[in-house]
């Protein structure tokens, strides 16, 4: 299988690259930080699928790789998780009777579940891995009555982070299967910098990225 994984930053993509091989022949991995935020990472994705389409290599898969918070109590410090579903988690409509999903709206979706058959190929891969809803959030959460609010929206959340739902809306829009692969580097709540494990959580990446050459 060829496949195309991308992440947010620089960091992350030197973090998977050192856990698998580089691409040979007409498979392998391809690793790429496209940037921050579901826009950015949808845009990058499509224009390299868009890419490798005109040259006549299509990549077969698209994983979003990196690293993310995790709700306490569902996702540890140092935890890797696979998303069952990547969701957009603020993307739809304030009210006063509270917040109001895009599905709920009529005007599409705001959850992209992820490929049964490459989620399954990578949970066999990292039977250790905790599975679960990610979260994806413009804005990510520092405070402790976000945290309750999401966590009480979103009973399978395990995560959260900021590029998920816009990869796998490239990767969807393209036809293609697509998974978002995470691991842990701090606890959702109110925003202690000091408490943050990226060393850690990078290093954990890099082994858990082993599974995407599996």
């Amino acid at each position: 299988m060829t496949l195309l994984v991308v992440t947010a930053v620089e960091a992350e993509a030197q973090a998977v690259r050192a856990g698998v091989p580089p691409v040979t022949g007409t498979g392998g991995v391809t690793v790429a930080a496209v940037g921050v935020g579901a826009a950015a990472v949808a845009a990058g994705t499509a224009r390299l699928l868009a890419l490798a389409e005109a040259a006549g290599s299509p990549y077969q898969a698209v994983v979003i790789a990196g690293i993310a918070g995790g709700f306490a109590g569902r996702a540890p410090i140092g935890a890797t998780v696979l998303a069952t579903r990547s969701v957009a988690a603020d993307l739809g409509a304030d009210s006063p009777d509270g917040f109001i999903p895009l599905d709920d709206l009529g005007f599409g979706t705001a959850i992209a579940a992820a490929d049964p058959t490459l989620l399954a190929r990578l949970r066999g891969a990292l039977p250790d891995a905790i599975t679960g809803d990610i979260l994806t959030l413009n804005t990510v959460t520092g405070t402790a009555e976000t945290t309750k609010t999401l966590a009480s929206r979103f009973p399978a959340a395990v995560a959260e982070a900021m590029e998920g739902y816009g990869a796998a809306r490239a990767a969807t829009d393209a036809g293609l299967p697509f998974a978002e692969l995470r691991t842990i580097s701090n606890t959702i709540g109110p925003r202690d910098r000091d408490a943050w494990r990226i060393p850690d959580a990078l290093a954990a990446l890099t082994k858990a990225a082993r599974a995407l050459a599996a």
